[in-house]
């Protein structure tokens, strides 16, 4: 195979971001830079030249390495079915659809892959469709590596999106990764390249876990984790998307990456600085642990700079334990002893997006969640508090990330451009009972927020920054993990939310 033709790492600068945590001042995350730069050129009418497209600069994946092309691989059909029973909520501006079960994977295009079956089914390498060398930017190394790809069906979106975001579930052992790809068309009837997602395995031993920058057609953009429209007003949507999974092993081995989920969540959220009050439900608390990201402070700077910035994986851990999900001695060994809460450290690390050198990246941190036993998750997007509420009273917590600045929510203390904490119940009064990371203390996790502001701060698209500028917000963007199995009551309210 000539070097024109294997698959490429992609580009190495970086770019768009996620999620910041508290800071002393409001900064604007990278994605909230380049976004706003994106728009002003759009506004602009700049001439210039657009950024170079996909397919040259690292999603080139799979259809360059003997596939029969863009067009020929997961054409299988369209996903009517998951667009009626996984996609959106009638008037639900999200839709969410992933592929879980065997007659799912049965469904998709496979190149060298197999289906697992049983209580959790899945796709696995059967026999590989061909071997690649790979030199992996963050380490300079260059290997051999056997892969298979299984593309999904067209799933058309019950929401024509200006967003989507990929999440998946998977095994990688020692020796094995993965490489999700997503593929939308347009409501011009065109489509976009295959867009890099991520470069994922649980450990760091093989290569090292990665967005790609660089990825743009000139009409939209991947922001580390997110595919966006560039220009929103134009009227542009994404109608419909394709998943693809490359899984890679060592040659010559019978190990395996298994995949036991795969989605996308695509969003048409309207632009707005405040959003509708919802009326308060029932009241609860679950009994979530409380870890602190703050005693981390400088602790394995290699991760994003120590503790201080670990908002997103001190949350993901906090869930994880909630559904009994632990870590071996032999697992925390590589922890300094004298460090609190090594499973912090850990989570840390295990989330770490070399390119985008943070622990925040959304996708990444639902993928650690569901390497323990029996769990799974998913990036989506909420519309409510309602919808929170409906949650923790089926016992599922959730990651919620917001911005804002000091004084927008009260008892927080501080302003951020991006922040995630854990939502784990509701008062009599309505407000929300959040585990915030960003504490002094273990102790002080815990806080009440007022009902009206953490909604508004955690659903709306537009804010002010500290100077003034408008900038944007998540749009309700959540995590959840939840089991396997869930429960019959767990299932209605996952999918009273939109999630299958």
């Amino acid at each position: 195979m000539s070097q024109a033709e294997q698959p490429s790492y992609g580009a190495e600068q970086r770019s768009g971001g996620i999620d910041q945590c508290p800071e002393a001042s409001d900064r604007p995350t990278r994605r909230t830079v380049l976004a706003a730069a994106v728009a002003a050129a759009v506004a602009g009418g700049a001439g210039g030249a657009a950024p170079a497209a996909a397919d040259t600069v690292g999603t080139a994946g799979p259809d360059t390495v003997g596939t029969a092309g863009p067009d020929t691989v997961g054409t299988a059909g369209a996903d009517t079915a998951g667009a009626a029973g996984a996609g959106a909520a009638v008037g639900r501006p999200v839709d969410h659809r992933s592929w879980t079960t065997l007659a799912d994977w049965s469904a998709g295009t496979a190149r060298g892959t197999r289906t697992v079956a049983g209580t959790r089914p899945g796709v696995a390498i059967g026999t590989p469709a061909g071997t690649v060398d790979l030199t992996d930017p963050h380490t300079g190394t260059t290997a051999a590596w056997e892969y298979a790809t299984w593309t999904s069906p067209v799933h058309r979106l019950t929401v024509p999106a200006t967003e989507a975001i990929a999440s998946w579930n998977a095994s990688t052992p020692g020796g094995t990764w993965l490489q999700a790809e997503l593929r939308a068309t347009y409501s011009d009837g065109t489509d976009t390249p295959w867009y890099v997602m991520g470069r994922w395995a649980s450990g760091d031993q093989d290569i090292r876990r990665a967005s790609v920058d660089g990825q743009s057609d000139g009409r939209s953009t991947v922001w580390t984790d997110t595919l966006a429209v560039d220009d929103a007003s134009t009227g542009l949507r994404l109608t419909s998307h394709r998943l693809r999974l490359t899984l890679y092993r060592r040659p010559g081995t019978q190990l395996t990456p298994t995949v036991w989920r795969l989605g996308a969540m695509g969003s048409d959220v309207p632009d707005r600085f405040t959003v509708p009050a919802s009326v308060p439900g029932p009241a609860g608390e679950l009994s979530v642990p409380r870890y602190s990201q703050e005693i981390h402070t400088g602790q394995y700077p290699e991760y994003d700079n120590g503790g201080e910035a670990w908002c997103s994986p001190t949350s993901s851990q906090m869930i994880i334990e909630y559904w009994g999900g632990r870590l071996t001695p032999e697992q925390l060994a590589w922890v300094d002893p004298a460090y609190a809460d090594p499973q912090v450290c850990h989570a840390a690390r295990s989330t770490y997006d070399h390119q985008y050198a943070g622990c925040g990246n959304w996708p990444f941190n639902a993928a650690y969640a569901a390497t323990f036993k029996d769990l799974q998750g998913v990036v989506t997007r909420l519309t409510s508090l309602t919808d929170l509420e409906t949650l923790i009273a089926a016992g599922i917590p959730a990651m919620t990330s917001q911005s804002f600045l000091k004084g927008e929510l009260t008892g927080a203390g501080y302003g951020t451009s991006g922040h995630l904490m854990t939502v784990v119940g509701f008062t009599a009064e309505g407000d929300v009972i959040a585990n915030d990371p960003a504490s002094p203390s273990n102790a002080a996790v815990r806080r009440v927020y007022r009902r009206r502001e953490f909604e508004n701060i955690w659903l709306r698209t537009k804010r002010y920054d500290a100077s003034g500028t408008v900038v944007s917000g998540t749009g309700g963007v959540c995590y959840l993990y939840f089991p396997a199995r869930p429960t019959a009551r767990q299932r209605t309210a996952l999918a009273a939310v939109g999630v299958h």
